[in-house]
């Protein structure tokens, strides 16, 4: 696998470059300080299957650098590297034709984890979005003080619980998005949340497994 790492702090690219290297030997990593060198050298003649960017090094104008690199490239996987994760930032990335987000505090083998999700073509979502964002419930979707203590349903967020109750009557993506007010991009998300709280595959099972467990369309 051949990676273009670009951030702008030395210590950061030689400490993921070391890491890489030592937990996958069979990757090749170059390195780029800023858009513009990274640009350079994904346009030049090595192979880059996979780029990851620092959200704000010089030359990336927010997020205009990814879309600039996912029109010129749209073949090759664009992951954003951040110090901070925040959920409008982690939404407009993915928004953007990112393939993941991934902080700077992520831990060496989810760096590596999350790198393989994306290679093989899913998207990487940090699991702080995935928390409880506040949101209130909609009144009458579900009872939870008729369901155990360890019944998965419990583990959904607010948010999430009112995306499953939508997903059950049928509706698609773009629908609940409209229904909650909300972007399609931040439905995908809340539904990784359920697929992965509720151990389904895809939106079917997901339902399947809710109904099981108590829920009520």
């Amino acid at each position: 696998m051949n990676i273009l790492l670009a951030d702008d702090h030395d210590l950061v690219r030689d400490g993921i470059t070391s890491f890489l290297k030592t937990a996958a030997p069979e990757v090749e990593v170059s390195q780029a300080k800023d858009f513009a060198e990274a640009l350079s050298v994904v346009d030049g003649e090595t192979q880059v299957e996979l780029t990851i960017l620092d959200l704000n090094m010089p030359g990336m104008n927010g997020l205009s650098g990814l879309t600039v690199m996912r029109q010129k490239h749209p073949e090759i996987p664009v992951v954003i590297l951040s110090g901070s994760v925040k959920r409008s930032d982690v939404l407009n990335a993915l928004e953007h034709g990112a393939s993941g987000y991934l902080p700077k505090t992520l831990s060496g083998k989810s760096l590596i984890n999350a790198l393989r999700l994306i290679m093989s073509g899913e998207k990487y979502i940090p699991s702080a979005l995935l928390e409880d964002d506040g949101t209130k419930m909609r009144p009458g979707e579900i009872d939870l003080d008729g369901l155990s203590p360890d019944n998965p349903l419990r583990q959904l967020t607010n948010r999430e619980r009112e995306v499953l109750a939508l997903l059950t009557k049928g509706l698609s993506n773009k629908e609940i998005a409209k229904q909650l007010t909300v972007r399609e991009i931040t439905v995908k998300v809340h539904l990784t949340g359920i697929f992965k709280k509720l151990g389904a595959a895809n939106r079917t099972q997901a339902v399947k497994i809710a109904m099981q467990l108590g829920w009520e369309a």
